[in-house]
């Protein structure tokens, strides 16, 4: 028996337009109720209706691609890589994903969530409903144990329908959800970069860390933390500010560090658009880049190499990973063995560091 809107309604206890509102997204709904929705639309396993209830357990033409923030250079590239690898021709050989109705090609999806862990379930739920092709999570994960159960329940279902699902630049899944994981060697590269800033001489270094829930801000700083630790530097927690992954963060951050402790040599920024922000703040303080104070970033961005003085950082291969990861998404390429590949970041030394003022 199908499923209607009704169904999923009335388990809720709420109207069918709700249900509408919340799996369109198109108006606001309380979290509470958006909660009641999301887990009757499960526990019904509740899928499109009409024409496309004919489909099945077959899957549509669509990929989804979910983001952070579409606006970041680090997604856009990402997204860009992806959707280029989902169009031409299908593959043929077993196991791979069949030719579409429209001659192989697929119609991509970016799906920006703003960071907002109740719009990633619903962008989950509405390609769950819509039979997606293949679902690419893209970036770090919330850490939050409701939360990571949540996606990996609705990965599960995604699966069993015949979705591929590929996470790029995030942890790993839980085995059962069959997701291919392509993730970020942060800590590697977070430790590298702090390990170059040590072996030019630096001793006294703040931190500019991203969103404390995030994954990627956890690793990266645990990787600052282990270049400190073995060199037998302190790690002392007023070196460390937590901020957005934007500029504005990086300039206040950089600001707040300065007044804690003026004689910080160097600064490590979350990621290359904080180091943006790091070095305004710096220059606007009447410091010099690098002679009163090295600023490293993370990512190597595209105009990580253009600022003056360049930036230097860790690379992360994104449009390679993101073009990997569409392949995988369709079929195009094999997973690696066990479902998981760690991609590591290179250093990228520049203009922006050297040795410490005397």
């Amino acid at each position: 028996m199908t499923v209607t809107l009704a169904d999923v309604a009335a388990r809720a206890q709420v109207s069918p337009a709700t249900v509408s509102r919340v799996l369109n997204g198109n108006y606001p709904v309380a979290a509470s109720t958006r909660e009641r929705v999301l887990r009757a639309v499960d526990e019904l396993d509740y899928v499109l209706n009409g024409p496309a209830s004919s489909l099945a357990a077959a899957t549509s033409d669509l990929v989804g691609i979910l983001v952070n923030d579409i606006a970041d250079p680090f997604f856009g590239i990402m997204a860009s890589a992806i959707q280029a690898e989902i169009g031409g021709p299908p593959a043929h050989s077993s196991g791979v994903l069949g030719g579409g109705r429209a001659g192989g090609e697929r119609l991509g999806v970016v799906c920006n969530t703003g960071g907002d862990p109740e719009r990633e379930l619903t962008y989950l739920t509405l390609l769950q409903r819509q039979r997606a092709a293949a679902v690419v999570l893209t970036g770090g994960a919330v850490e939050d144990a409701r939360h990571g159960a949540a996606v990996a329940a609705k990965l599960r279902r995604l699966a069993e329908a015949g979705t591929r699902i590929v996470l790029c630049g995030r942890p790993p899944a839980p085995e059962d959800t069959g997701a291919v994981a392509l993730t970020f060697d942060n800590r590697g590269g977070g430790q590298r970069l702090t390990e170059h800033l040590i072996g030019l001489g630096h001793r006294r270094m703040g931190y500019i860390a991203g969103p404390e829930e995030r994954t990627t801000t956890r690793h990266r700083l645990e990787g600052h933390q282990a270049a400190l630790a073995a060199h037998g530097i302190e790690d002392d927690p007023r070196r460390t500010v937590h901020g957005r992954y934007d500029r504005r963060a990086g300039y206040e951050a950089t600001l707040e560090l300065l007044r804690r402790e003026p004689s910080l040599t160097a600064v490590v920024a979350a990621n290359d658009t904080v180091a943006l922000g790091a070095c305004a703040a710096l220059r606007d303080s009447g410091l010099r880049i690098p002679a009163d104070v090295s600023v490293a970033g993370f990512d190597d961005l595209p105009f990580s190499i253009d600022v003056v003085p360049a930036l230097t950082t860790v690379r992360l291969p994104l449009a390679e990973a993101g073009a990997r990861a569409g392949r995988i998404a369709m079929g195009r390429e094999e997973a690696p063995p066990g479902g998981i590949a760690t991609v590591r970041g290179e250093l990228m030394v520049r203009g922006s560091t050297d040795a410490p003022r005397p």
